[in-house]
């Protein structure tokens, strides 16, 4: 829960700013932890659709932050994908712009699939990216981009992004549930609580001349689609429906959906717990879902 983060941190310095591009799940948790620690936050989406949302950013209709927004921006956080030609739109647009903030922190919210399929084996930083999907390789051409900035740029690698709202409860809910077998098959996650945590502990150490550039986000204990969605009924008490093997279900999936069960890998977040100290709030999907279970009743 979002209290328990506050708990955990000290404000940003006194009169910073934190801009985030692209604040949709995952921003805007990372916005309600800096607002409530009391740093100033401004977030931008394609179109205004809460108060939460500060500003309009649609490089496509070439609408930007205004210099006022950009104006006194000390720490930015980009969570916006490449766009339908592979660009980032961020840099398309703004790359002048960075330049000219007192930025002490960037980060670039990317994606593990850059390491394509690993036939289940763990993966590190120190592995050689590897993508063969055609949006992974877009997020790693990306990635580059902002590595050859010359600003403090992080660039934070994510698995499945689940939190309350957003996870096997509502999949359950809402009937969409699929018990899929896939022998062997593994997802890695992260809980949106241990990104906005993440991101918060990477700034403090940032701050203290500790920036790894590349840091991937995931919790302890990649597993399978069975047991989270089991794990998910037991705490609802509900039933489950019938296990399909993944060779019948795959032919009704999506392109979309199918590339995901096409990659198998499972993400180490050695870096940013041990090395970099970094202690999880939801270590598993155990607890993850149990959090979420509970926000939603």
């Amino acid at each position: 829960m979002l209290a328990d983060l506050v708990n955990r941190f000290d404000p940003l310095p006194k009169n910073s700013k934190l801009l985030i591009l692209g604040a949709g799940f995952s921003g805007q948790h990372v916005a309600a932890l800096a607002r409530q620690l009391g740093t100033n936050v401004v977030c931008s989406r394609r179109k205004i659709q809460s108060q939460d949302e500060n500003c309009v950013f649609d490089s496509e209709k070439q609408k930007i932050p205004s210099q006022i927004t950009l104006s006194k921006v000390t720490h930015l956080l980009s969570c916006i994908p490449p766009d339908s030609t592979g660009e980032d739109p961020v840099l398309k647009c703004l790359k002048s712009n960075l330049y000219k903030m007192d930025l002490r922190w960037i980060g670039y919210l990317s994606t593990t699939g850059v390491y394509g399929d690993c036939k289940g084996r763990w993966v590190s930083e120190a592995d050689l990216p590897n993508p063969q999907l055609l949006r992974s390789q877009r997020r790693l051409t990306c990635e580059k981009k902002w590595q050859e900035l010359d600003l403090p740029v992080q660039i934070l690698r994510l698995p499945g992004i689940y939190g309350p709202g957003r996870s096997a409860i509502e999949t359950l809910q809402t009937g969409k549930a699929k018990m899929i077998d896939k022998p062997g098959q593994v997802f890695s996650r992260i809980h949106i609580d241990d990104i906005a945590g993440a991101i918060f502990h990477l700034i403090k150490l940032s701050a203290k001349g500790q920036r790894p550039s590349i840091v991937n986000l995931a919790d302890n204990h990649p597993s399978t689609n069975l047991e989270v969605l089991t794990y998910a009924a037991s705490l609802m008490n509900c039933s489950l429906p019938e296990i399909e093997p993944f060779e019948k279900a795959s032919q009704q999936m999506s392109p979309m959906a199918l590339s995901f069960w096409q990659e198998n890998r499972r993400v180490s977040n050695q870096m940013l717990c041990n090395k970099l100290g970094y202690k999880l709030i939801h270590q598993d999907y155990q607890s993850g879902l149990e959090d979420c279970f509970l926000q939603a009743n």
